[in-house]
């Protein structure tokens, strides 16, 4: 169960027990910080906290926020800058060296609710938009915690009225969906300026792993301590793999014959391929590689998946350069792995690798941030709210 999942039940279990909630979400940083932007911690008037916004370090400051800094529940934004010398003396001891915005609001029963959009995009597996002000600036009739939500089905809900400033932040908010990363955006007024978080919510990874073998178990295993949706497929049709795989989301017994009417792969779909059956195997790659799937691991040494292909253009299937890279035969990344504990680490982390961007080297040989800067991105707009 990933932190967002977390957040979610907690945030069920605590409206059956009518209980006050609160929200804490990273909405900006500035150079060097433990999380980033969209990072949430939900809190309960009694103190229990579910998720995490720092290294531990901000939590209890935060909750102590809700108490002393909220008493008409409006929503509030606290900065933390951990640059300066005062940050031994307030006692947080980050040593970071960055600025850190947290945005604190009560969760009510409204169609802004962030939390019922993150479910919505969970369950229907699909990407939702969330534009929250967290600063404002001059003689702008817009409050600190104003949202703009554009939900899977394209559907917009706001409290924003001014039509000027809406109208920008719905075409800011399609392009986030198109391009799948949030930023934080100044929207330059006459009498004032907003400041904008968008922030693109993700759907839960969606693995398929295609054999139900042992060695299939602790990936299965890792990816569901990501937080990831896990399919296993079994093509030996075998019951008890359900009792194996209890872990799994869903678990389907078929057929090799078959196979291809049972699986629904799209763009987001990661799927490996540990059966350690060749015929199995080959009639899977050719029902991957004629899908959209942004990865594709398989399990056994490189010329096993090059006889694979062969095998595949003999029967007449083509192959694109781009369908080949999406293509990763033998699965993982090089960490000596010889047992099935860490074939799945060297597994799980190749695909964590992919869906980052990242080559899944060293860190320190890396010459840039760990994080990337430019997936919080400020750009100026100059409006008119004549």
């Amino acid at each position: 169960m990933n932190e967002l999942q977390a957040i979610l039940e907690a945030f069920s279990e605590s409206q059956h027990n009518a209980e006050t909630l609160y929200l804490a979400t990273v909405v900006n940083v500035r150079g060097s910080t433990y999380r980033q932007p969209g990072a949430r911690m939900l809190m309960t008037e009694a103190g229990r906290t579910v998720g995490t916004i720092s290294g531990g370090c901000l939590e209890k400051d935060v909750f102590e926020h809700t108490r002393i800094s909220m008493p008409d529940g409006q929503t509030i934004v606290v900065t933390y800058d951990t640059t300066a010398d005062e940050d031994i003396v307030w006692g947080f001891g980050l040593g970071c060296n960055g600025v850190v915005q947290v945005l604190i609001e009560r969760l009510d029963d409204n169609p802004l609710n962030p939390v019922a959009l993150i479910k919505q995009c969970f369950c229907n597996q699909q990407l939702g938009i969330i534009a929250t002000v967290f600063g404002v600036e001059g003689k702008v009739n817009i409050q600190v915690g104003a949202r703009l939500m554009l939900n899977p089905e394209g559907r917009v809900t706001t409290d924003i009225k001014e039509s000027y400033l809406t109208d920008f932040l719905i075409k800011d908010a399609q392009i986030a969906l198109q391009t799948q990363h949030s930023s934080v955006n100044k929207y330059q007024l006459i009498s004032g300026s907003v400041d904008v978080f968008i922030e693109v919510i993700h759907p839960l990874t969606r693995l398929i792993i295609f054999g139900a073998g042992h060695d299939a178990v602790p990936t299965a295993q890792f990816a569901k301590a990501l937080g990831w949706h896990v399919t296993i497929v079994d093509c030996r049709a075998s019951e008890a793999t359900r009792e194996r795989f209890s872990i799994a989301d869903e678990v389907i017994l078929t057929r090799r014959e078959i196979v291809h009417k049972q699986i629904a792969v799209d763009t987001r779909t990661i799927a490996v391929v540990m059966t350690h059956n060749y015929l199995d195997d080959l009639e899977i790659l050719k029902m991957l590689m004629r899908s959209s799937a942004r990865y594709l691991g398989f399990l056994g040494p490189k010329h096993r998946t090059e006889r694979l292909l062969q095998d595949l253009r003999a029967e007449g299937v083509d192959y694109t350069t781009e369908q080949l890279q999406r293509l990763h035969g033998p699965v993982g990344i090089d960490i000596g792995a010889d047992t099935s504990e860490a074939i799945a680490l060297s597994i799980i982390a190749e695909i964590q690798a992919v869906l980052s961007n990242r080559r899944g080297g060293f860190l320190k040989d890396r010459s840039l941030p760990i994080h990337q800067r430019n997936e919080v991105k400020e750009t100026q707009l100059v409006i008119s709210n004549s």
